[in-house]
């Protein structure tokens, strides 16, 4: 096998849970290019079918998939479907998420319901997905890899009111290690990636604020944010055959930010 070769997905199917935003979208299309059939899917179809289009342009085949992947039957189904396609499931990426900036709150008083919607949105939204996605693995036994999406904020904290956040990202980190401990002996890699600020619709109303763009990147080394095509080859890889003794790390796609703090 040539060396760039390891790096193929070709004969792989993916589930893009979250594959309708920014993030989740620039993945489902990565994949795609690099060989992978791909399902997305999200919350509306709008959002879904515009992914497929991404993923049918790099010249793969595309399933738009509506569904919360907060709700157990939701996800039972997606999967299902994924399967009933493709004949196969050997990757799920979770990139549902967000909410950073939306609901900043001091520490000593954060509201539970804001709270409980931030940890639905990054945590529950994972861990359901992917539940049934490495259930069909371990019963296909042919192994797999799981993707999910923490942030920098699950290892750094900040002085703007992101308890719930970062409470919420570092579960994810957390659960990345467990998940690779528990489910090596199935074959299936659990990693994740860890971005610093995305430039996507959903941050977009923070970077708007230059003076909050320029505190941002003033402590990035490479001096600038992040943009959704920065994580497609770390993901492309973590993937692949060529992080096949790659489980439960938590990489870093941040600019070097965390090298400086």
């Amino acid at each position: 096998m040539a060396q760039l070769d390891l790096f193929s997905l070709g004969g792989r199917v993916a589930l893009v849970s979250g594959g309708g935003g920014a993030i989740g979208s620039a993945l489902a299309e990565g994949l795609a290019a690099a060989g992978a059939r791909v399902a997305v899917s999200g919350r509306t179809s709008e959002t879904c079918d515009a992914a497929v289009e991404r993923v049918r342009s790099a010249g793969s085949e595309g399933l738009a998939l509506q569904g919360d992947m907060t709700v157990e039957a939701d996800a039972d189904r997606v999967v299902a479907q994924t399967l009933e396609r493709f004949g196969r499931l050997d990757i799920v990426v979770n990139a549902v998420g967000g909410g950073a900036g939306q609901v900043l709150h001091p520490a000593e008083g954060y509201p539970r319901s804001d709270w409980d919607w931030i940890m639905e949105l990054n945590v529950r939204s994972t861990v359901v997905p992917t539940q049934a996605a490495v259930q069909s693995m371990i019963a296909a036994g042919h192994g797999g890899a799981v993707l999910n999406l923490s942030s920098v904020r699950s290892i750094l904290g900040i002085n703007a009111g992101y308890s719930a956040y970062v409470a919420a990202k570092g579960a994810i980190s957390s659960l990345t290690r467990q998940w690779a401990t528990e489910w090596a002996r199935y074959g299936i890699r659990v990693n994740a990636i860890m971005p610093t600020f995305v430039d996507t619709p959903q941050v977009a109303s923070l970077l708007a604020d230059a003076d909050f763009k320029a505190g941002v990147v003033s402590r990035i080394p490479l001096g600038r944010v992040g943009e959704t095509k920065d994580l497609v080859g770390p993901a492309i890889f973590l993937c692949s055959a060529a992080a096949s003794f790659v489980t439960g790390q938590i990489l870093g796609v941040d600019g070097g930010l965390t090298a400086t703090q």
